[in-house]
């Protein structure tokens, strides 16, 4: 899940089942909020669960929808769609990724898909994520 501009949030999955994705949905999606997807059937009860939903048929050809004729498409999931690209690239020179460390990887990629930083600064984020820099006198 990823908020334009705003934070991603990758979780490693057991299972892609509505039972599944519902509590993940909704720790991190405000209720009411506008969710784009693509079709797939997974996400076809956002509406019940009090989310406004709008989706693209990727099935039909359809990636990027202008709904209100403003020339800017409003309706596409590319941002998420760039977000799994960047991370295959990531991952690929890490060949054979076992399955009980592969949310490690993708909890840091995360991790610095959202402090937005690199080079020292990352390194810099990281170790005070790590530490816990806390600046109050104990």
């Amino acid at each position: 899940m990823i908020e334009r501009g705003g934070q991603l949030v990758l979780r490693v999955l057991d299972n892609v089942q509505q039972a599944t994705i519902q509590p993940i949905i909704k720790k991190f999606i405000k209720l009411g909020t506008l969710v784009n997807t693509d079709e797939y059937a997974i996400y076809g009860r956002l509406s019940e669960w009090g989310y406004e939903h709008k989706s693209v048929c990727h099935g039909h050809g359809e990636y990027a929808r202008d709904e209100d004729g403003d020339g800017f498409h409003e309706v596409h999931v590319n941002t998420m769609e760039g977000c799994w690209s960047l991370l295959r690239s990531w991952l690929r020179p890490h060949r054979g990724i076992s399955q009980e460390r592969l949310p490690i990887y993708v909890g840091f990629f995360q991790f610095i898909h959202n402090v937005r930083l690199r080079g020292k600064s990352l390194f810099r984020s990281l170790v005070e994520a790590l530490v816990c820099v806390n600046p109050e006198p104990v």
